[in-house]
C-alpha cells in the first residue's frame, strides 16, 4: 500500500492520475475519489471499482449475487431489476437470472438468487463454483453488517481470482472520508470499510492520497508492515522555472517570481500559466494566495462569476452549469462550457461531472456574499429535486437518485431551508431510492452540518433520529435504546417523535414490550404528525398481543377514519391486523373477512411485502379452518418469503405447514416442519414466533405419546410468552394442555390466572377459554 502525502495543491490528484495512465497497458486499474459523497460509502464505492475493474474483463460472479443480496435486503420494498439495481447490465450471472426469472415477484436472498442461477444456461463451471461457494451459502443467515463484510469479502475473492494481470487501486482525498476534526477528536469509524477492503487486496497495489500520513497502525501494527508514505513536497526552483517556461511564461523575471511565490505547489504554477502573467505583474506578487486573485484578473467577468457560484456546488456538470447561467443572465453554451473546464484546476469526478480543486474553490466561494450563496444552494437544491424525480436510478454502479436526494437535502441544509422534517423527508427518500446507504448519506451530511457548529436543537435531535432508526434497521436494540436512555423530550415535533418510534422500536426488539407499548402510546396522545397514525398501529398491534382485543380494534378503527385515502399500505396493514386479533382470539370467520379485505388494498398498492404476508397469514388461518388447502398455501408461502429473505415470516409459515400435518395425523412431516420453523425463527431472532412453535410442537410430542417432551416444551413456551409479555390466550392453551397432560401445578395456575386477567373487554374471556380449550380437544384427536 502506498500512501501519498502532501499539502493541498501538491499535486497528490494529478499523480494519481498519472499513475493510472502509466499502468494502463500493464495493470488493471480502478480509481475512487472521495471528494465525491458518493463515493464514501461503502457499497457505493464498492460498485464502482466493480464496474470499472468488469470492463477490464474481471468476472465478479459471486460478489454480483451478494451484492444484490445486500441491495435486496437494504431496499425490500423494491423489485430487483435492471431499472433499479446497480451494475446488473454488466454482470453476466444477474442478467442471466434476471432473464430467466419472468413472473418471479421479488427475490433477493442467497437462496433464491442462486437457486434462479441454477435454471440459467451459465456454463457449468461457473455453476459449480457459485453452488459449491460457501459463504454464498450462508449468506441468508448474516446480519445486515455481516452482509456488508461478506460483501467486501467476495468482491476482494473475485478479484483476486479473475484478474490475470497484477491491479492498481487508486484512492484519492481520503480527508474528505475522515474530516481532520475527526481524527483529532472523534473515533474513527468512517474509514472502517475502507480499511478492510484494502486488507484484503493482497495481488495488487493501493495508493492513497492524503494531507497527512495514515496512522491506521494505532488500529492494528500489522499496518506498518505494509503501508510505504511518501511525502510529496514543492517542487525544486529548477523544475518551477522549467514549468513555467513550458507553460509560455518567457520572461525571466516573472518565472523567477511566481517561482517563489509558489511555494513550489503546481496548483499555483499551473494557475500561473493559465493566466499568462506579465513580468510587472510577477514582480508585484508576494504570496501564493495573491496568486489565487491575480488568476482572476486575467479571466472574463462572465467566467469568473460563473465560477464563484459553481464553487457553492460540491459536483457539477453541464445541466447544473446551464442552470446556473439562466439564473444569473450568464453565458450558457457549450462553448462558455468548455472554456471553464479548460482550467487546470477543475477536476474531473468520476462519471458525474466536474469539481473544482479545493483551494480554488475555497478563494471563490470567499468573494460571495452569504445572500448569494444562500440563493445558490436554492436554486441547486431544485435542480437535484428534480434529477430525484426522474425515472432512473443507476449509473455506472452509482445509485443516482439517491446522490440527487443526497445532494438536495445538502444544498438544502446550507440553504437554511430545511428543519428538522424536511431532512427527515429525504431520508426517506433516500432510503427508497438507494437503501440503508442512501440514508446514511444524507444522516453524515447532516452531521458534517452540525459539526461547522450550524443547526439548532431541532436538527441535533434529527441526527440521533436517523442515527436510532439505522440501528433499528439493522436489528440492533441495545443501539437504538442508547441513543433514547429514556424519553423526556416533547413528543410534539415531527423528529422528536420519530426518536420515540426508533427507541420504542428498539425495546421491542429486545423484548421489553410493556415499555415499547407505553412510549408508542404517548406518541400516538402527543403528537400530532405524520408518526402519529404510524404510532398507532405499533400500539394497537401490541395491544392485540398481550389480549387488549378491544383496545387493538377502536385504535385500528381511528387510524382507519384518519389515513389518507390513497394510503393503501398503512391501510392494508391495519386491517391485517384486524385479522390477526380475530384469529388470536379464535374468531376465524371474521378473521377470514378481514384477511381477504386487506389482500384487496395490498394488491392496489403493489406491494410485494404485503402480498407476501397475506399468504403467510392465509396459511396461518388455513391450518386451523382447512388444513388440506392449508399444505399448498404454505408451501406458496415459503417460497415467496424465502425470495424475499423475510426469515421470520418463513418461521410462521413452516409452522403452519407444521400445524396442518399435524392436524392430518402426518407426524414425521410435521415434525421436520417444526424443527424447520425453529430455525428460521431463530435466525431472525423472533422470541415470540418461536415460542409458538414450540407450543404447538408440544401437541405433537403429546400425539406421539411422550407427555414429557410435550410438558417440555408447553412450559418453555410458556415461559418465554410470560418474558415477551405477549399473547395470553396462547397462554391459556398451553394451560389447558398441561391441565390435560396432568402436569399442570400452582405456578402454571398463577400464570394462566394472570393471562386470563389481561384479557378485555372482560365478557370476552368465558368464551375465549371456551375456544381455547376446544382447540386443545381438536390438535390431540385430529385425524
Amino acid at each position: 500500500m502506498f500512501n501519498v502525502v502532501g499539502v493541498g495543491g501538491i499535486g497528490k490528484s494529478r499523480l494519481l492520475r498519472e499513475l493510472a495512465q502509466r499502468t494502463t497497458a500493464t495493470h488493471r486499474g480502478a480509481t475512487i475519489d472521495l471528494q465525491v459523497p458518493a463515493m464514501r460509502q461503502q457499497e457505493d464505492a464498492l460498485a464502482v471499482l466493480r464496474v470499472e475493474l468488469g470492463r477490464q474483463g474481471v468476472r465478479f460472479d459471486r460478489f454480483d449475487i451478494a451484492y444484490a443480496v445486500l441491495w435486496q435486503r437494504l431496499h425490500p420494498h423494491l423489485r430487483l431489476s435492471r431499472k433499479e439495481l446497480p451494475f446488473v447490465d454488466e454482470s453476466e450471472a444477474l442478467t442471466q437470472i434476471l432473464d430467466g426469472a419472468s413472473g418471479v415477484p421479488v427475490f433477493g436472498t442467497g437462496v433464491g438468487l442462486l437457486r434462479l442461477l441454477s435454471k440459467a444456461t451459465t456454463g457449468m463451471r461457473q455453476r459449480h463454483r457459485i453452488k459449491a461457494d460457501d459463504t454464498l451459502s450462508h449468506l441468508d443467515d448474516l446480519t445486515n453488517a455481516e452482509l456488508a463484510d461478506a460483501v467486501t469479502y467476495l468482491f476482494a475473492e473475485d478479484l483476486r481470482d479473475g484478474s490475470d494481470r497484477p491491479y492498481v487501486i487508486l484512492v484519492d482525498a481520503y480527508e474528505a472520508l475522515v474530516p481532520a476534526a475527526e481524527r483529532s477528536g472523534r473515533p474513527l469509524t468512517q474509514d472502517v470499510w475502507l480499511r478492510d477492503l484494502i486488507a484484503q487486496l493482497d495481488r495488487g497495489v493501493v495508493v492513497v492520497a492524503s494531507p497527512e500520513p495514515l496512522s491506521w497502525e494505532s488500529h492494528d501494527p500489522a499496518w506498518t508492515e505494509v503501508i510505504r508514505h511518501q511525502r510529496v513536497d514543492g517542487l525544486p526552483m529548477a523544475a518551477r522555472l522549467e514549468l513555467l517556461a513550458d507553460g509560455g511564461i518567457t520572461d525571466r523575471a516573472a518565472r523567477q517570481a511566481i517561482a517563489t511565490a509558489s511555494q513550489g505547489l503546481p496548483f499555483y504554477l499551473h494557475l500561473a500559466v493559465d493566466t499568462r502573467t506579465t513580468a510587472r505583474q510577477a514582480a508585484a506578487t508576494v504570496s501564493s494566495e495573491e496568486i489565487l486573485q491575480r488568476f482572476l484578473t486575467h479571466v472574463p467577468s462572465d467566467e469568473i462569476r460563473t465560477l464563484e457560484l459553481l464553487s457553492v456546488a460540491r459536483v457539477f456538470d453541464f445541466e447544473i452549469f446551464q442552470a446556473m447561467a439562466d439564473a444569473f443572465d450568464l453565458p450558457r453554451h457549450r462553448m462558455a462550457w468548455e472554456s471553464l473546464t479548460a482550467y487546470s484546476f477543475v477536476y474531473p469526478a468520476g462519471a458525474y461531472g466536474r469539481r473544482l480543486h479545493q483551494l480554488m474553490r475555497a478563494a471563490l466561494h470567499q468573494r460571495l456574499s452569504q445572500e448569494t450563496v444562500r440563493d445558490v444552494q436554492m436554486l441547486l437544491q431544485k435542480v437535484w429535486d428534480a434529477r430525484a424525480a426522474r425515472d432512473h436510478a443507476a449509473e455506472d454502479g452509482v445509485a443516482t437518485r439517491a446522490r440527487a436526494v443526497r445532494e438536495a437535502a445538502f444544498c438544502g441544509l446550507h440553504a437554511g431551508t430545511l428543519q428538522g422534517e424536511d431532512v427527515l423527508l429525504y431520508a426517506d427518500r433516500a432510503m427508497v431510492h438507494g437503501g440503508k446507504q442512501g440514508m446514511d448519506g444524507v444522516a453524515q451530511d447532516l452531521r458534517d452540518y452540525l459539526d461547522m457548529g450550524r443547526g439548532d436543537a431541532n436538527l441535533g435531535q434529527t441526527a440521533r433520529c436517523l442515527e436510532a432508526e439505522a440501528a433499528v434497521l439493522l436489528g440492533d436494540a441495545a443501539a437504538a435504546t442508547r441513543l433514547t436512555p429514556s424519553i423526556d423530550w416533547s413528543l410534539r415535533g415531527t423528529p422528536g417523535a420519530r426518536l420515540a418510534l426508533a427507541g420504542a422500536h428498539g425495546r421491542r426488539i429486545a423484548g421489553a414490550t410493556g415499555e415499547a407499548q407505553r412510549i408508542f402510546t404517548r406518541v400516538w396522545t402527543e403528537h400530532t404528525g405524520p408518526a402519529r397514525l404510524r404510532a398507532g398501529f405499533c400500539m394497537a398491534d401490541l395491544d392485540m398481543c398481550q389480549g387488549r382485543f378491544g383496545d387493538a380494534s377502536a385504535t385500528a378503527e381511528q387510524i382507519l377514519a384518519d389515513a389518507p385515502g390513497d394510503d393503501l399500505v398503512l391501510r392494508g396493514d391495519v386491517v391485517r391486523l384486524l385479522h390477526l386479533g380475530h384469529r388470536f382470539s379464535f374468531d376465524l370467520e371474521a378473521s377470514g373477512r378481514s384477511l381477504d379485505a386487506a389482500a384487496a388494498l395490498y394488491a392496489r398498492a403493489g406491494t410485494a411485502i404485503g402480498q407476501a404476508d397475506i399468504k403467510t397469514n392465509r396459511a396461518e388461518l388455513l391450518a386451523w379452518t382447512d388444513p388440506s388447502r392449508a399444505l399448498h398455501a404454505a408451501a406458496e408461502a415459503i417460497e415467496v418469503q424465502t425470495e424475499l429473505g423475510a426469515h421470520h415470516e418463513i418461521g410462521k409459515a413452516y409452522t403452519a405447514l407444521a400445524i396442518a400435518q399435524l392436524r392430518l395425523g402426518q407426524h414425521a412431516p410435521a415434525g421436520m416442519s417444526f424443527q424447520a420453523a425453529a430455525e428460521a425463527l431463530e435466525r431472525a431472532r423472533y422470541r415470540s414466533g418461536r415460542a409458538r412453535a414450540e407450543l404447538f410442537r408440544a401437541f405433537l410430542h403429546a400425539r406421539l405419546g411422550d407427555p414429557g417432551a410435550a410438558s417440555s416444551s408447553a412450559r418453555w413456551a410458556v415461559a418465554e410468552l410470560v418474558a415477551a409479555e405477549v399473547y395470553p390466550t396462547l397462554i391459556m392453551v398451553a394451560g389447558h394442555l398441561l391441565d390435560e397432560l396432568g402436569a399442570g401445578g400452582e405456578y402454571l395456575a398463577a400464570v394462566t390466572a394472570r393471562a386470563r386477567a389481561q384479557i378485555s373487554p372482560a365478557h370476552l374471556l368465558p368464551s375465549l377459554d371456551d375456544r381455547a380449550r376446544a382447540l386443545v380437544t381438536a390438535m390431540l384427536e385430529d385425524a
